[in-house]
């Protein structure tokens, strides 16, 4: 198994008439990502390398299909009116990848999604990949990339980063350590699922073995996530990296959801909850691989 994405979930592309709906709709295809539809307000008619294009979410439930996930690829302005259309039609899961989506809308989509029973990927994020199954985003840039880089097998990665999503998972499958999926949860300060929330996935996924983290200073995340393994809600080997240990108060840290506030979400206060719960914590990113080899006993 794998969890968020494989090959028999049915997404449906918001906005894939566009450049980077197009560009991002040849990843998901060529990687094998069961795309039936995609929408566009008047663009209903269309095709796009192959793919149905209808003018609204509900149309393409209806000549196309149940719709499993939505991909939405929109400008960042737009991003609230197409998720809100998205979840009001019955899509349980979706995937907002644009950035700078204002904080305002991210709350309102996150009122409407839990109304809805939905849950939401990102903001501001890279998106999901199973190995040899599925992708949902842009993770790998390219198919033959990702097919390259990506290997399957049983330890699930979560990110805060888009870019250390995919270098996490490339280097530990240089090290000989499969992935069973790739989460990057997003940059931004409202976020739909958090590493917390994906790591019970991770822990209900017979495939996965292990969770490797790679977090960032700010907010509470990492902290909420030893807080599950303290109360044996997550009980498969965590091993984490915090990047920005230099970091000083008020500093951003590579995204708008990375910032230290007065004492919360410091470096020094996240290696603590998280090696105090039992996680392995290391101090540099290159000792990510052999940790994870030691708990899994390879």
């Amino acid at each position: 198994m794998s969890i968020i994405i494989d090959e028999t979930k049915r997404v449906l592309i918001q906005g894939i008439t566009g450049r980077e709906g197009r560009a991002r709709a040849e990843l998901m295809l060529g990687y094998g990502t069961n795309v039936v539809a995609g929408v566009t307000p008047k663009k209903g008619g269309q095709e796009v390398l192959g793919v149905p294009v209808f003018d609204t979410v509900a149309e393409a439930q209806k000549k196309a299909g149940p719709i499993d996930i939505s991909v939405v690829l929109v400008p960042a302005r737009f991003v609230e009116g197409a998720a809100t259309e998205a979840i009001e039609a019955g899509v349980k899961t979706l995937l907002l990848v644009p950035d700078r989506v204002p904080v305002w809308d991210a709350m309102r989509i996150a009122d409407t999604a839990e109304k809805h029973g939905s849950v939401f990927i990102g903001p501001n994020t890279l998106g999901v990949l199973s190995p040899d199954r599925a992708v949902i985003g842009m993770m790998g840039g390219r198919a033959e990339s990702a097919k390259k880089w990506f290997k399957r097998g049983n330890t699930g990665v979560i990110s805060r980063s888009g870019g250390m999503s995919s270098s996490t998972a490339y280097y530990l499958g240089r090290a000989g350590i499969g992935i069973s999926t790739i989460v990057h949860v997003g940059g931004d300060s409202v976020l739909g699922l958090r590493i917390p929330d994906v790591a019970l996935m991770f822990e209900d996924d017979p495939e996965t073995e292990a969770i490797v983290i790679f977090g960032e200073i700010g907010g509470s995340m990492e902290e909420d996530l030893a807080d599950l393994m303290k109360a044996g809600r997550v009980n498969k080997p965590v091993v984490a990296y915090i990047g920005g240990k230099a970091a000083k108060e008020g500093t951003r840290f590579s995204h708008a959801g990375a910032i230290i506030e007065g004492n919360r979400g410091t470096h020094a206060g996240k290696v603590k909850a998280l090696t105090e719960a039992g996680a392995t914590v290391v101090d540099g990113f290159g000792d990510l691989p052999e940790a994870a080899k030691a708990v899994l006993g390879d």
